[in-house]
C-alpha cells in the first residue's frame, strides 16, 4: 500500500548569516592519489577540534575514476570560515598547495545565505561547477581572495599574497605593459 511522502524542511532563522561551502579535490595524475588519501586523517582531526563557527561537515565521493573526494560545510557566518582559513592548520595546507598540488586539483564553491556566491579552482579540469556555464577568468587581483571574491568585509592578509604567489607574472591571458 503506498504511503505518503513525509516532507519536512528547516527553520534557518537562527541561523541569519549561515554558509554552506562545497570542496573538492581531484586526482589528477597517480602521485595525487597518495596527496588525496594523506589529507583525510589531517581533516577529520581538524573537525573533531570543533573549530569556532563550523556547525556541520560531511564527506562524499564526486567519481572513483578520476578519483574525486569532496565535502560540504556549514558554518555560523562568513566571518568564522575565513579566521579558521587563516588558522593552523588549514593555512599551512593552503600555503603548501599553492607551492605544489601533490597531483591534484582543488577547488571549493561557496554560498553565503544572504546571497551571492563565490568560487575557486585550483588545477581543475576538465569544467565542473560554476566553470561548466560562466566565463572562466584569472583569480587575480580583486578576485584573488574568497572575501574579495564574496564581497565580505574582512581585511586579514590571506594565506598567500598574490605578490608572493605570483611575483610580476601577468595573469595568463592578460596583456602585458
Amino acid at each position: 500500500m503506498p504511503a505518503p511522502v513525509n516532507r519536512r524542511t528547516v527553520d534557518l532563522s537562527q541561523y541569519p548569516d549561515l554558509v554552506v561551502v562545497y570542496l573538492g579535490m581531484r586526482v589528477n595524475r597517480i602521485v595525487g592519489l597518495k596527496t588525496l588519501i594523506g589529507f583525510g586523517p589531517k581533516i577529520s582531526r581538524s573537525v573533531e577540534a570543533q573549530p569556532d563557527g563550523l556547525l556541520r561537515h560531511e564527506n562524499f565521493v564526486f567519481s572513483l575514476f578520476p578519483m574525486h573526494a569532496g565535502m560540504r560545510q556549514y558554518w555560523r557566518d562568513m566571518s568564522s570560515l575565513l579566521a579558521w582559513t587563516r588558522s593552523e592548520p588549514h593555512r599551512l595546507w593552503w600555503k603548501n598547495f599553492l607551492r605544489d598540488s601533490g597531483g591534484t586539483g582543488f577547488w571549493h564553491e561557496t554560498y553565503p545565505i544572504r546571497g551571492g556566491m563565490e568560487a575557486i579552482y585550483d588545477d581543475i579540469a576538465p569544467k565542473i561547477g560554476f566553470m561548466s556555464f560562466a566565463p572562466i577568468i584569472p583569480a587575480r587581483g580583486s578576485l584573488f581572495t574568497a572575501a574579495r571574491r564574496s564581497a565580505h568585509a574582512d581585511t586579514s592578509a590571506p594565506v598567500v599574497s598574490e605578490d608572493e604567489l605570483y611575483g610580476n607574472q601577468p595573469a595568463p591571458g592578460s596583456q602585458q605593459k
